[in-house]
């Protein structure tokens, strides 16, 4: 039960973090381009990868903490299929440019997002 409340509450503050930061996304640098998903994505890849590199190498932390962080919080943080939904709508109003920078920008970027946050994690 305990696994089940720390995801819980991890996806509640997860959810929260993804709407203000979409919000403050749209009101500084607009919506026709989905901004907030991408930053979104970024930076929940490099967190993912410098917390799974940290709590798996480096230090001795509660396998709860996991489900908490990794799981509640980063699932719902991160916005795959709000990012793919997006980057086909975009396609599908024939925004070419848009719809692939969307598309591949979130994941080259997140790939090396992932990437740094594990060479952070390495070099801590």
């Amino acid at each position: 039960m305990d696994k089940f409340l720390l995801l819980s509450l991890g996806a509640i503050l997860g959810a929260n973090s993804r709407y203000w930061i979409g919000i403050w996304c749209a009101e500084k640098w607009g919506t026709e381009f989905p901004y907030g998903t991408l930053l979104i994505n970024i930076t929940g890849s490099f967190v993912l990868g410098l917390f799974m590199t940290l709590t798996t190498e480096k230090l001795l932390l509660d396998p709860r903490w996991r489900f908490f962080f990794a799981i509640g919080f980063l699932g719902a943080y991160t916005t795959f299929s709000t990012y793919t939904y997006e980057s086909y709508s975009m396609l599908a109003r024939g925004q070419w440019i848009t719809g692939m920078a969307n598309l591949l920008g979130s994941s080259i970027l997140g790939l090396l997002s992932v990437g740094l946050g594990a060479l952070l994690g390495k070099n801590i």
